[in-house]
């Protein structure tokens, strides 16, 4: 593992305009990640009737989904660094574009899972892309803005799939029309980044056998999976506020289902405005697992008191926008806690399998706490959110911790 400044100096200082159309670009393609996670969801009462099955059966293809996008997600990581991010970005957004064409076309259940596979081999790429393009061409000074503009894309993609499901198949009564115009967003952004190809343009550093043998020396630094374990309770804590917390609070505290839904809205909302204040705050790299551990441990304090105290309904809008912005303000520096444990020339490698913590920690978090749901235990769920949220904040010290002792042991 090298040290800190040498983990952080991806390239000279470039000028600031250079920077911005790079982190647009990528910003743009990781958007139809986030978008390809969200686009079936809305349609489900459609689906539901249209293939004849239950929400069980609906649920097992968003964990095809992502079970392909983890497998994926790891493996991108060394096509990445062996051939460059640029033709795997590519590949991704066509097999997006596809999978939604696909999706429309679907005349059974196994179709339908069928392009949920290949969808998730689309979404599988992108952080492995993502962050060898910004960690290799953004200036330092810039990294924590580069990676709150990344947060807020993602973001904005998860709002926009239901946003545009759900209008186009109200307006057309057709759910198969909503999936086949969600084909063009994969492909607008395909064209624009064509026609930027040079601005995406990185020369492939494999690892030379000192610093990462084999390939999968990377594999056995135990910052590397600390990094993993931190993504999968990331992941479980985005999976609780999306699925469960709405069903949850309307029954603890009468809070209607539809004031629920803007509530998940709010906190996406709060969530956005608190990644921007954490570009900056992930400016001091000495102190990002601080700034973790604090937004971690105030959006802890906002899930404890919904679980335990008696709130007015006119207050858990307030609480969900909180809940959201401080959880926000850690997303950067959690980003820059990954690229300290990273060795050079291993960047796609370590970001496919750190990433790959956030589609397990998907896949799962339904199988757990949907078994609280589904005997009523309400209470129980908020209060296991309390928990991962705690457990986030030990493990991001673990993380800087354990980066740490890997620095002075390659000195």
């Amino acid at each position: 593992m090298s040290s800190t400044s040498t983990t952080l100096g991806p390239t000279p200082a470039v000028p600031w305009r250079d920077d911005a159309k790079l982190i647009g670009l990528v910003g743009l393609a990781h958007l139809v990640s986030h978008y390809s996670q969200q686009l079936l969801p809305p349609l489900f009462p459609w689906l539901k009737e249209a293939f004849a099955v239950n929400y069980a059966e609906l649920g097992f293809v968003l964990t095809v989904f992502f079970v392909v996008s983890c497998v994926v997600q790891a493996l991108s990581g060394f096509v990445v660094d062996r051939l460059g991010p640029r033709p795997v970005m590519y590949l991704g957004l066509v097999c997006i574009a596809a999978a939604c064409v696909g999706y429309s076309l679907s005349t059974g259940y196994w179709m339908l899972v069928f392009f949920a596979a290949l969808a998730g081999v689309g979404n599988g790429v992108f952080h492995p892309v993502d962050f060898t393009l910004l960690n290799s061409k953004v200036s330092s000074p810039r990294l924590g803005h580069a990676y709150s503009a990344h947060g807020l894309t993602g973001t904005l993609g998860w709002a926009l799939a239901p946003l545009l499901m759900t209008s186009v198949a109200l307006a057309s009564s057709s759910w198969r029309m909503a999936l086949a115009v969600a084909a063009l967003v994969p492909a607008l952004v395909l064209v624009v980044l064509l026609l930027n190809h040079q601005r995406l343009a990185v020369e492939p550093r494999p690892a030379s056998a000192a610093q990462d043998p084999g390939g999968l020396g990377f594999l056995k630094s135990p910052a590397v999976w600390t990094c993993f374990g931190f993504f999968f309770l990331f992941a479980m804590v985005l999976g609780l506020v999306q699925v469960f917390m709405p069903t949850a609070i309307s029954q603890l505290h009468g809070v209607p289902l539809a004031t629920m839904s803007l509530c998940v809205t709010l906190y996406m909302c709060g969530s956005a405005a608190g990644t921007v204040l954490g570009g900056f705050l992930a400016n001091d790299p000495m102190h990002c697992e601080k700034v973790v551990a604090t937004g971690f441990s105030v959006a802890a304090c906002m899930a404890l008191s919904l679980a335990l105290l008696s709130v007015p309904v006119w207050l858990v809008p307030l609480l969900f926008v909180a809940m959201g912005f401080a959880s926000g303000t850690a997303g950067p520096s959690r980003d820059l806690l990954v690229k300290q444990s990273t060795p050079p020339g291993s960047t796609g490698r370590v970001y496919g399998v750190v990433y790959g913590g956030l589609d397990v920690g998907q896949a799962i978090t339904p199988l757990i706490f949907g078994v609280l749901m589904d005997h009523g235990q309400y209470r129980s769920v908020l209060l296991g959110l309390v928990v991962v949220q705690a457990l986030l904040v030990f493990s991001a010290f673990r993380v800087r911790s354990v980066g740490r002792r890997q620095q002075a042991a390659a000195v």
